[in-house]
């Protein structure tokens, strides 16, 4: 069941979806925690991982998610994932050249989908 059509875009979108789980996550994860990375600069992987959102900012400069009109599959797997780069250092960030990419994020960061995912729930604890 796909109501939205998010598993429209197919080939074009598995391989944005794999660049994003495998080369940009790796930069992200040796950017954001590099003392846990024998020989991790974080700058250097900041760098190697802006040049991946170079690409998304043009992607994003052609149409206002990254497959198309529509939001799709893309989006929704990439999101957090850009998400945590710019929290990272959000005045690095902010300072980029990136207003597509910028209006994209925040336009998931202000959608109702993503309220409703991050509600605060109430901690859980255990009376047993």
């Amino acid at each position: 069941n796909d109501p939205e059509g998010w598993l429209a875009a197919g080939g074009a979108m598995d391989a944005l979806i794999a660049a994003n789980d495998g080369p940009f996550k790796h930069h992200l994860d040796r950017y954001k925690y590099a003392a846990r990375y024998e020989g991790a600069v974080a700058e250097d992987h900041r760098a190697a991982a802006a040049t991946i959102l170079d690409g998304l900012e043009r992607r994003l400069s052609k149409s206002p998610q990254l497959m198309g009109e529509k939001m799709s599959l893309a989006d929704a797997a990439v999101f957090p994932f850009i998400r945590q780069f710019a929290n990272t250092d959000r005045d690095w960030f902010d300072a980029q050249d990136w207003p597509h990419l910028k209006s994209w994020l925040e336009a998931h960061l202000d959608s109702a989908r993503f309220r409703r995912v991050m509600t605060k729930h109430e901690l859980f604890v255990s009376t047993a």
